[in-house]
């Protein structure tokens, strides 16, 4: 069974696609201490992935980012803001979390740096074909340009999960390309992220 199979139920459905997960999305930024980032990775990729998607949740990317050197950016995406409190609590408040979040948060110095979307222009299952992967956040928002292959502007609805905080200085306007921008982010796929 394929992640794009994977309903927050559990049970598969021929017509479900990732673009089904883009309907909440949050871009998460987390500053770590100096020389860690490599260590979350290494743990996030063997411990987190699968538990998540087996929560509800869907892992579009897992980045390095070039210009900032002790940050992991990721996205995660849900079928809607029920379906993300679900995931959340199943997987927060579950096992696997519960085992692991100590070593996690020892590389942390900051994980509330998360952006909290809704969908514009669905692409993040499907980008073009290419290389590069650039992120480009906005605010004030700004329309985003043809090139983006994914769009997304600030969810509204209030953080249902408040275990983990969302930023609420917004609005802002995101958007994902393939070719940089003058204010973008260099993107670096790790191993396991699907978009690349």
């Amino acid at each position: 069974m394929t992640s794009s199979d994977l309903t927050s139920s559990g049970s598969t459905s021929s017509d479900l696609t990732f673009s089904d997960f883009e309907t909440v999305v949050e871009l998460r930024r987390y500053t770590l201490h100096p020389g860690r980032r490599d260590e979350l990775i290494e743990l996030f990729e063997r411990e987190f992935v699968e538990p998540q998607e087996a929560a509800g949740a869907h892992l579009f990317g897992l980045f390095r980012a070039p210009a900032a050197p002790d940050e992991f950016v990721w996205l995660r995406g849900f079928r809607s803001m029920e379906a993300r409190k679900e995931a959340l609590e199943k997987f927060y408040f579950g096992p696997v979390w519960q085992e692991h979040r100590s070593a996690a948060n020892a590389t942390m110095i900051d994980s509330d740096n998360v952006l909290l979307l809704r969908p514009i222009r669905r692409g993040l299952a499907a980008p073009p074909p290419g290389t590069g992967v650039h992120v480009t956040i906005s605010a004030p928002p700004e329309s985003p340009p043809e090139q983006a292959f994914a769009a997304f502007e600030t969810e509204p609805s209030p953080n249902n999960f408040p275990r983990l905080p969302v930023r609420t200085d917004g609005p802002f306007s995101v958007w994902f390309s393939r070719e940089p921008a003058p204010s973008s982010l260099e993107l670096v796929p790790t191993s396991r992220s699907l978009i690349r």
